[in-house]
């Protein structure tokens, strides 16, 4: 009874563990994003670093992670992390024109990490890094709401991702994040 017990364990394991099927035909690094002023961000430009890559909204109640994503680029850059803000109204939280959020961005929280344009991020017409990230790692990756953080490590491939809910300077993501970054 017992093997029986282990053997369904490990059937419904692989079925329902897309991390375990994943074929990663592509890495994060073939991919790329329109920044604010509408020049390419080649994620191949970050090869053998690591990503966070952050789903982002002007008037979400979750924005003042903006501070957070900031305080850990302005800490860990040297170190070989490039934080990515992906701006997008997917959740209707998101100002109308890239400009307005850029100056927004620089202007109430400092930013100065690499800020895509707007782009959706769930969904049919989701940009094809998130498309990516579901079909590698999972329902996961799909952003749930903003301020979603996928870290991609040094190889290109989804390592973790945390809810809205999780701060980027919280115990639980800078322990994922320093794992990922002396790896």
């Amino acid at each position: 009874m017992f093997k029986i017990k282990i053997i369904f364990i490990i059937i419904m394991i692989s079925f329902f563990s897309s991390k375990l099927n994943s074929s990663y035909e592509k890495l994060a690094f073939d991919f790329s994003f329109n920044d604010l002023d509408g020049s390419e961000i080649k994620l191949s430009e970050f090869k053998n670093k690591v990503l966070v890559v952050t789903n982002v909204a002007s008037y979400c109640g979750f924005t003042s992670q903006y501070e957070d994503l900031q305080e850990i680029w302005e800490k860990y850059q040297d170190r070989g992390l490039v934080v990515i803000g992906v701006p997008s109204n997917s959740f209707n939280q998101e100002m109308d024109s890239n400009k307005e959020i850029k100056n927004f961005c620089e202007a109430k929280f400092g930013i100065s990490f690499p800020m895509t344009e707007k782009v959706k991020v769930k969904g049919d017409e989701a940009h094809d890094f998130y498309k990516w990230a579901n079909d590698n790692y999972g329902k996961n990756a799909v952003p749930k709401w903003n301020f979603h953080k996928i870290i991609i490590s040094k190889d290109g491939k989804v390592m973790d991702t945390f809810s809205s809910m999780t701060k980027p300077t919280s115990k639980k993501f800078v322990k994922v994040l320093e794992e990922a970054l002396s790896k």
